[in-house]
């Protein structure tokens, strides 16, 4: 399971655990969910920290990847970079 799934499934399980536990106390339904919201990010901060930092992480190496493959894509582009034998894109005509 990603990281990102993992950190947000985690946000929706406080939200609804810090709600339940509201749910008995007498005030508007809109004022409790607006504390469920806070309470719950919060708690998420301390508590889902390890997740966090694993879903940023994740999040870095792709965007890194992305970043090497539009870079690659340009110079192939360009023509300054010329495919290797038998790599991807190499076609023989």
């Amino acid at each position: 399971m990603s990281a990102a799934v993992k950190y947000t499934l985690g946000r929706i399980g406080l939200f609804v655990g810090v709600l339940a536990a509201l749910w008995f106390v007498e005030m508007n339904m809109f004022l409790r969910l607006m504390l469920a919201l806070v309470f719950s990010a919060a708690l998420s901060f301390f508590l889902l920290r390890g997740w966090r930092d694993e879903m940023a992480g994740e999040m870095a190496e792709s965007a890194e990847r992305r970043r090497a493959e539009k870079e690659r894509l340009r110079s192939a582009l360009a023509g300054d970079d010329q495919p290797a034998e038998g790599e991807p894109g190499d076609q023989h005509r």
